[in-house]
This record gives structure tokens, sequence and C-alpha cells, in this order.
């Protein structure tokens, strides 16, 4: 049993390295921070670029939410419609002929070039429209988010206050079947511990991230960082797209939205599996060794407790029931918060060993999907690994 017990000791050492040392990553806390609007009411412009590729299912619950932005400044909304196949882009026109509200522009770039994203290639199309208008910000929007009417108001005010170039929001995901409530809330639990909020929002520190769905960016900032031109063949592009401005000298936030909501469903395990492993092994660099480690890294913090618990039982061990009953306590209890911040169930918070092992087979599911050659695909698209991608001339 010694074996046994001192790898329930290692793991309940690494819960409470977590619990104290990895910036309170379980605390949900982090908001959008207090703002002042302009006194003089000298109001930003404004341009929201939304990418969209086959959105009509999400559109009419979020298109109109953007239209219907009560912002004092001059603001407007280009979608920009990547080759979609199920008439977004006249179905985006016929929202805005019907709600009104902001100016809306439709356009379409046509397919990417050899080395972008369609996603990219798409946001490169609709800041190269919102530069023609000359804005001050960008907000970079997915077409399945849903903003509160003062949303963009609240963002700007945020961002001039702190002197922030990049302000972003974790949108709130839907939780409304069995299989989102289980797996989503420890989806952006799993983020924040990878990305620690209260780092990414420090002069200094190396921690970057952003949320794609939510992202205010100064013009300037993108212009500096050679943004999304820098980033063009990244499949995680928010993370991505913060590592770039902060790298260039820019100061960023991160945090999690009240306001700004996604309302695209996953019903099913299916979906959210398709989610997860679509990117999880480009997380990794494609590095078989880095998924070792990953898939190491997950068993002895997540699925070591209740195993050292168990066996300890069993075979009459105090200290490896003690150890690993501690250690799923206080895995357990960090989870707590993230579970009230979407309304669910505290009973939850014990099943999140079972959740991190879906997420480990995610995982190891991207890694073979990449090396059968189906990585990183998405509505159509599979992308190469970037150092498989020719630099641009």
């Amino acid at each position: 049993m010694s074996a046994i017990v001192w790898t329930a000791v290692g793991s309940l050492a690494a819960w409470l390295w977590l619990l104290l040392g990895q910036g309170f990553f379980w605390r949900t806390d982090v908001r959008l921070p207090p703002a002042e609007e302009p006194a003089d009411g000298d109001w930003p412009a404004v341009c929201v670029v939304v990418p969209a590729r086959d959105e009509a299912a999400v559109l009419p619950r979020s298109l109109p939410t953007l239209l219907a932005q009560d912002y004092p400044g001059r603001a407007e909304v280009v979608l920009v419609d990547d080759g979609s196949r199920d008439g977004t882009g006249e179905l985006a026109r016929e929202l805005a002929g019907r709600t009104g509200g902001l100016p809306l522009t439709v356009d379409a770039p046509g397919e990417p070039p050899a080395g972008w994203t369609g996603k990219l290639w798409a946001v490169r199309h609709g800041i190269g429209l919102a530069r023609a208008r000359a804005p001050e910000y960008l907000l970079l929007t997915d077409a399945d988010i849903a903003h509160a009417p003062d949303s963009l108001r609240r963002l700007v005010a945020a961002a001039r206050t702190g002197g922030f170039d990049l302000v972003s929001q974790m949108a709130r995901l839907r939780v409304a079947s069995p299989w989102e409530r289980l797996v989503v809330p420890a989806f952006v639990y799993f983020f924040a511990q990878l990305y620690p909020f209260r780092r990414i929002g420090r002069r200094g520190t190396r921690t970057a991230a952003a949320a794609g769905g939510c992202v205010l960016l100064r013009t300037e900032a993108a212009e500096r960082a050679r943004v999304p031109e820098a980033i063009r063949h990244a499949v995680i592009d928010d993370v991505a797209l913060a590592r770039a401005v902060k790298g260039a000298g820019g100061h960023i936030w991160l945090g999690l939205a009240e306001r700004v909501d996604s309302v695209r469903p996953y019903p099913r395990l299916h979906d959210l599996w398709r989610m997860v492993s679509r990117s999880a092994y480009a997380q990794l660099r494609h590095n078989p060794l880095t998924l070792l480690g990953t898939v190491a890294g997950l068993a002895l913090v997540y699925l070591v407790p209740p195993a050292a618990l168990l066996a300890g039982v069993v075979a009459g061990s105090a200290a490896a029931a003690l150890a690993g009953g501690l250690a799923w306590l206080v895995m357990a209890g960090t989870y707590v918060p993230m579970l009230r911040y979407y309304g669910q169930p505290l009973w939850l918070a014990p099943l999140l060993p079972f959740t991190a092992l879906l997420y480990l087979l995610m995982t190891v599911d991207s890694a073979v999907r990449h090396y059968r050659g189906r990585g990183a695909a998405w509505k159509g698209r599979t992308y190469a690994r970037p150092d498989a991608v020719p630099d641009e001339g």
C-alpha cells in the first residue's frame, strides 16, 4: 500500500498548491472592472466584427442583441459570412431590416488562402472593412453570443477607465441538458485553472488568454500586434490573440461575464465531445510528450483521489483513505464557486473526477484524430498543424 499512499499524498499536495498557488483560479469574482463613463460624453467609435459560418440556427437570438446596443457613440456591426451554406448572410440582412438598430454591413471574403483558418480570415476581412470607418475600438464577438443592451457601453467604459488594450469576457455558456450541466461548468473551471484570470490582468506576467466570444480590442493595439496576420493559423485563436497583444506591450483583462451569454446548445455528449476534441491537441502544441504529461497529470490530480479513498477503505489503509479523501474534498470545494456561478446543484461537485475523465478521453481522441488527418476539423474544414503552414512572403 505504500505506493498508493505516496501517490495519494502527491495528489493532495498538488491540490493544496492549486488551492493557494495558482492565482486563486477557482474564485469566480473576477468580473468586469468598475468603470466611469466619459464625463464629456465623448464616446469613442466602435465597430463590431462578427465572423459567421452556417449560423442561421442561432443568429435570430444573437444578432438582434448587437443591433440593439444602447451605445452613446458611433457604432456599427460588420457580419462576415464565411462561406455559409445555410443562408446566414441573407438572414442577417433580413433581421437587420426587421429589427433596426445599429447599421449592419454583411460581406463575404471568399475561401481562406493556405495558412489561414476560416474564422481568422473572416476576422481579417471584417477588420479591413472596419478600418475604413477609423474606429478606436473593435468588438470581436461570435455569432452565437447574445449581449445585454448595455454590454458594449460597459466594455468600452471598463477599457478606458482601466487603460486596457483588450477587455474580454468569458460568455456564460448554455447549461440546460444533463450533459451540459456535467461538462460545461467544468470547461470554464479547467480554462481558469490553465489561465488564472487574476494573473492575466497583471502587467509583467506572461499569462495571457481571452475568450473569443467577446473581445473588445483597441484598434491601435491590434495594429501593433499585427492581428490577425500574426495568428492567422491559430486554431485556439482567442488565446493566441491575447498573447500577441500582451507580447506587443498591451494591457489585457479577462473575466467572467454577467450579461453576455452563448445561445449555442450542446444537448448531447457528442456535441460537447466534438467541441473539446477539435482543439484539445492543438492546445498541447501537437506534442506527444506533452500529451503523455497531460494525461498523467490529469490522472494524478483528478482520478487518484477517489481511487485512493476506495483502495484505502478496501485494504484498510487509513493513510491512503485520508489523503485521497482530503484531496477529493479540496477538489470538490474549489469547484463549488463555478457551480454556483452557473446555478447548478452542488452535488455535482464530487462528480468532477468523472468529468475530468471525460476530458482526458476527449484530449486523447483529439490526438488520435490529428494523426488520422481529421484533427482541428470544424464545419467542413480541417486545419494543418502550425509548423506545416508556409510563412507569408
